[in-house]
């Protein structure tokens, strides 16, 4: 799965809000600039993000834009959720849709399907505040070792 600009860039500038710690507004030309992130894009990001009510935006002079809750009650999932990011794995819509080749579904459809749930559990437990943080190694789920088979030989 690779996700779409959507995605990556609101997590990005709303990372970025959230690591200015203040009441006062952020304008997105500023954020823009420190993520190396397209103003205009942004600007269609936040209209959406602002309907979510992840952020406020601010008028005047010093306005711009401000986290609509703390950052430790925004989650990643949240964010994605608000800008139409999808974490599909499969080409299919849905499961009561049509298969991912045409009318059946592929052979490896339930395996990909299941992941895409694991990301969409996994993004909707780290917050903003984790993300600045450090995603926790709980979060982050410890590696496995691979599954191997003694091979015995006689």
């Amino acid at each position: 799965m690779e996700l779409n600009t959507r995605g990556r860039y609101a997590v990005m500038a709303m990372a970025d809000l959230a690591k200015q710690e203040s009441s006062a507004a952020t304008s997105l030309s500023a954020i823009a600039a420190r993520q190396n992130l397209p103003a205009a894009y942004l600007e269609q990001l936040f209209l959406k993000l602002r309907r979510a009510g992840l952020v406020e935006s601010v008028r005047g002079r010093h306005g711009g834009y401000r986290l609509g809750r703390p950052a430790h009650d925004i989650s990643v999932a949240e964010v994605m959720l608000a800008v139409e990011e999808e974490t599909r794995m499969t080409s299919c819509l849905g499961e009561g849709s049509a298969g991912c080749r045409g009318k059946e579904k592929c052979l490896t459809h339930a395996l990909w399907h299941a992941l895409g749930q694991h990301i969409r559990g996994f993004l909707g437990n780290v917050s903003l505040q984790e993300v600045l943080d450090g995603i926790p190694a709980a979060a982050r789920g410890a590696p496995s070792a691979p599954a191997t088979r003694e091979i015995s030989v006689e």
